[in-house]
């Protein structure tokens, strides 16, 4: 049996089917690394699916991870423009070939 971050709403969502889950609430550290671990399985879907919808559960817990550290969506935000503006972001689909004892 492991551990399985969900939805806030999921829990209500099963006893409306009338099963019993099994939960229990994150402390803060152990939150930090479930967002984590939610985040890498999220993309790890989308990955294979290539489903838009998956996009959509990443984003939303990027947006709870953020929260959790308090962290100032301004500061993001300039970060990201930052990071934009010198390095330049994805949409040109650039390919950068490297040998693997690069790596």
């Amino acid at each position: 049996m492991r551990d399985k971050l969900v939805r806030d709403k999921i829990p209500d969502i099963i006893r409306e089917n009338g099963e019993t889950p099994e939960v229990r609430i994150a402390g803060h550290d152990e939150l930090d690394v479930l967002l984590r671990e939610k985040i890498v399985e999220e993309a790890k879907e989308f990955l294979f699916s290539g489903d838009t919808e998956e996009l959509v559960d990443i984003q939303e817990a990027i947006d709870a991870l953020l929260k959790l550290r308090k962290a100032d969506p301004a500061l993001i935000e300039l970060q990201r423009h930052s990071k934009l503006l010198a390095r330049g972001g994805f949409t040109k689909g650039y390919v950068l070939t490297i040998d693997q004892e690069d790596e």
